[in-house]
């Protein structure tokens, strides 16, 4: 099923600014919050979608690459960097975004709005992933090793003395307009409401040991340069019973091609021809990104002729269907002649046939280079 329209999530438009975009999250996260709708599963879901067209256009990195690619910038195999590969939950939201509202949640709700525990969240963990255009043409899985902080086996935790379990520090202060009460992480427990009790020889302060593991990640086909894609719960762990993990951040590069050149979604491709091909015409095998194709180079072929094969490029990280791959045909003059060979262009040199004569049908470079960009 397709995903909703984040724009349309907000009611706001694409145009929108981040004040907007704030403005936008907030008006809708209000009208869905849990405590204002209890057990209305269409409300929790709308308010989780609000949340995740929040994360993506608030980031001014991701709502770029949002307006260029849609969801699928996001959304591949292994989430991209949505809330659909994080397993995150309601109380993720809260810890993410509770400060759009002010003093960590919403209060005013059912009067549990303001009290809800920050889940702590590890850190996210980034990589590189080097693919060919062959693999960027097919999509492929990649298995990698990721050094990462798990919690260690028979660590435990109790509950924070300082702020009891809550996750957060009441202060009260005196002002001209009377006193006041604000709410701020607890600087002890970091708002997970729990501080190490015992933790196993090897592990660190926080009851954290190094461990290595294998994650495969699922890299959709017609990716580009530079697309972050995201494999939520695979960075590092953090303290806690009720934390969460941080997530793999897998950044794409793109291996440069020894005979192809990659433009979009097109590939280009320069083939060179032989002076007795171009004038007698040829058959040629070229390999393209998905295999190899026979094409027929016809008799008179001139230097910079492109052939366009439909639908031989790279496919489009949206589904919007799939490049070309153009062959640009170069004829190849000998530098070097023999005795005999020239005699026969000497004597060929006069010859009418031999006389450069164009025709309409035959385009300049100019003119090739606009219908290779339109």
């Amino acid at each position: 099923m397709a995903k909703q329209d984040f724009y349309e999530v907000l009611n706001i438009s694409k145009s929108a600014s981040q004040a907007e975009i704030k403005k936008g999250y907030r008006k809708m996260a209000i009208k869905y919050h849990p405590d204002k709708n209890p057990g209305d599963k269409t409300a929790e879901e709308n308010f989780k979608k609000a949340a995740e067209a929040y994360e993506i256009l608030s980031d001014e990195n991701k709502k770029a690459r949002y307006d260029q690619y849609g969801h699928q910038a996001f959304d591949g195999p292994q989430g991209g960097g949505g809330f659909g590969g994080g397993g995150m939950n309601m109380d993720d939201i809260f810890s993410q975004f509770g400060d759009i509202f002010g003093g960590g949640g919403f209060g005013g709700f059912g009067g549990g709005g303001g009290q809800r525990q920050a889940r702590v969240k590890g850190s996210n963990l980034r990589i590189r992933v080097k693919l060919t255009l062959e693999e960027i043409a097919r999509g492929v899985e990649k298995k990698v090793k990721v050094r990462r902080k798990v919690q260690a086996d028979g660590v435990t935790y109790k509950t924070c003395p300082t702020c009891n379990g809550s996750g957060q520090q009441m202060r009260i202060t005196n002002t001209i307009l009377g006193r006041m009460q604000t709410a701020s992480t607890c600087s002890t427990c970091m708002g997970s409401g729990e501080i190490i009790h015992n933790k196993p020889n090897g592990s660190d302060s926080q009851g954290l040991i190094v461990t290595e593991e294998t994650v495969t990640i699922n890299i959709p086909e017609g990716v580009t340069e530079g697309v972050q894609l995201k494999v939520g719960g695979k960075g590092n762990d953090a303290p806690g019973k009720k934390s969460i993990s941080g997530d793999l951040l897998v950044l794409i590069e793109e291996i440069p091609h020894e005979t192809l050149k990659r433009e979009g979604n097109n590939i280009h491709y320069d083939l060179y021809v032989n002076f007795s091909e171009a004038v007698l015409g040829t058959s040629k095998e070229v390999n393209t990104v998905t295999g190899k194709v026979k094409i027929k180079i016809d008799s008179g072929t001139q230097s910079g002729k492109i052939l366009r094969l439909k639908g031989k490029g790279l496919p489009s990280i949206e589904s919007y269907g799939t490049g070309d791959f153009l062959i640009h045909i170069n004829v190849w003059t000998p530098k070097e002649l023999n005795k005999e060979q020239r005699r026969f262009f000497e004597k060929m040199s006069d010859d009418e046939n031999f006389t450069p004569s164009p025709n309409k049908s035959d385009k300049s470079f100019f003119e090739k280079v606009k219908d290779m960009f339109s």
